[in-house]
């Protein structure tokens, strides 16, 4: 079982047109989706670019508490090129590389790669080539300390609690816990309750479950105790999917 590659059906996301080059001189108190209580779908087609502070780099906010230091979940571009300066993560960063190739101090990591800079850690990002990002800002736990970089092209898949379900587990700490999971086509998963919520993007194919179907490039929040039966028709699917955030102790922002 192979990892994330290019996706096979891309993310099509809406062009980052003109704000790409663009540069937010004072980032106002932003509120996204921050009713944890809500179930929260949002889909690529809808979506639209906002400037980073940084020229070059644009952001699709898919939820955020805060100013330009937040609690943040995004899509991140980077044109060829473009860059940030060196800055700490206060409260940790994880990242799923989409598309292209992200750099900084510790190397380069093409489409695929899955990192965590935990609180405290300091980068200098760029991308010479761009690349399309899955970021995640202060979401970590305090005591959640550990860098990890997995190249999932060579991760070790495992059997899924159905037939039809493989699993890459990425990250466990504390009740919360994230993988990615192929689902092969036609393939139906247990009705089940999340008890510390469940997020989920999907990466390739279509998945699915009672409210909707949602192709590549959908983002999905559901709260704590949710419940749903999800399956796929015959694209089958890639999720990255993050259970149990919800109900943990996070660092304060």
């Amino acid at each position: 079982m192979t990892g994330l590659h290019r996706l096979a059906s891309p993310m099509r996301f809406p062009s980052s047109g003109h704000n790409a080059g663009l540069i937010a001189t004072r980032w106002p108190e932003m509120n996204l989706h921050d009713d944890f209580s809500l179930r929260v779908v949002a889909l690529a087609a809808d979506a639209s670019w906002t400037p980073s502070p940084q020229a070059g780099v644009s952001r699709l906010m898919l939820d955020r508490v805060g100013a330009e230091v937040a609690r943040a979940t995004s899509i991140v571009r980077y044109q060829p090129g473009s860059s940030f300066e060196r800055h700490v993560h206060g409260g940790g960063e994880e990242i799923l590389v989409l598309e292209g190739s992200f750099s900084d101090e510790s190397g380069d990591h093409p489409a695929g790669t899955y990192l965590r800079n935990p609180p405290g850690s300091a980068h200098k990002p760029s991308s010479q080539g761009g690349c399309l990002l899955f970021v995640k800002l202060r979401q970590f736990a305090a005591d959640d300390l550990k860098p990890l970089r997995i190249d999932t092209h060579s991760g070790h898949w495992r059997q899924g609690m159905v037939p039809g379900l493989t699993v890459l587990p990425l990250h466990s700490h504390d009740g919360v816990d994230t993988a990615l999971v192929r689902w092969a086509p036609q393939t139906r998963f247990n009705t089940h309750v999340h008890p510390g919520g469940e997020e989920i993007l999907v990466l390739e194919g279509v998945f699915s479950d009672e409210g909707g179907s949602y192709p590549a490039g959908s983002w999905l929040r559901s709260p704590r105790w949710s419940r749903h039966t999800p399956f796929t028709g015959p694209e089958g699917a890639l999720i990255y999917v993050k259970v149990g955030q919800l109900g943990a102790e996070l660092m304060a922002l």
